[in-house]
């Protein structure tokens, strides 16, 4: 669940030839995350560690029957031209295959399990680290109880120790999982997280109940992942805290979230 992304200039010219697009008709991307090239999507860089990170990354992750949008460097070998990267189009949209997205998570993160922890990851201050530390009782919630505040108080006294260890996970595959008819699922971008590995298939689980219409049941299907009610709970309070911290979250932001807070509490 990200905040929608202002309009952005496309990208320049000498940008696109550095990585191979020459000549090509940018097209604004759907999610407002890039603009497709020809084959390629080129998006601006607003965190240089994070991009060069994401590419040395995403270059060497396998994934059976899992499509990914590789990252693409320029001619002379940079992952960053005139404040610009870019990486292979994933075709596809995002639909409601819950459970094949669900099954993406766990492939991925099987993947990831021998990462590092990204360096950049200790200076987060944005709103959606510091709710991902709310969430794991690693910061004190000081949160507005018309917008969330008051169902994560009541949610966190479930909270209990979690015992898997942590590891490189995507925290955001809600909305970056795309189908296209038979093709394998593609995941594009990579919201890092470090946190137990079936962490991010709840968050995704979470996210699907809340706002992507999902079959309650979807939680029960996947309950044999390790300590999953614990894991949804704190899905759960980590989107409970964006919505009370950020700005551009409304109380009307809860509805969905309520669906799936109670569906999470019947776990608990």
């Amino acid at each position: 669940m990200t905040a929608p992304a202002p309009r952005r200039q496309p990208p320049p010219p000498h940008a696109m030839a550095a990585f191979g697009a020459k000549g090509a008709d940018p097209e604004p991307m759907p999610s407002g995350l890039g603009w497709r090239c020809g084959d390629l999507v080129l998006k601006p860089v607003h965190d240089r560690a994070r991009t060069l990170w994401q590419a040395r990354t995403m270059e060497r992750i396998t994934l059976p029957d899992v499509r990914v949008a590789r990252p693409v460097r320029s001619t002379d070998g940079r992952s960053i031209v005139a404040g610009w990267t870019a990486c292979r189009f994933i075709s596809g949209t995002p639909q409601p295959r819950y459970d094949e997205l669900v099954l993406a998570a766990v492939k991925l993160h099987q993947a990831t399990a021998a990462e590092p922890r990204p360096d950049f990851l200790a200076g987060r201050r944005d709103v959606y680290a510091v709710a991902d530390r709310m969430a794991w009782e690693e910061a004190e919630p000081e949160l507005d109880e018309r917008k969330g505040g008051g169902w994560f108080e009541v949610l966190a006294g479930a909270r209990r120790p979690v015992h898997g260890p942590d590891q490189l996970v995507h925290g955001e595959l809600f909305g970056r999982v795309l189908f296209d008819g038979d093709e394998p699922p593609g995941i594009v971008d990579f919201e890092p997280y470090f946190r137990p590995a079936e962490w991010g298939a709840a968050v995704a689980t979470v996210d699907a109940l809340a706002w992507g219409g999902a079959d309650p049941q979807l939680l029960q299907r996947w309950a044999h992942l390790p300590e999953w009610p614990q894991l949804v709970l704190r899905a759960t309070l980590f989107r409970l805290a964006i919505i009370a911290l950020d700005a551009e979250f409304t109380p009307s932001s809860l509805d969905g979230l309520r669906v799936a807070a109670r569906e999470v509490s019947a776990l608990l």
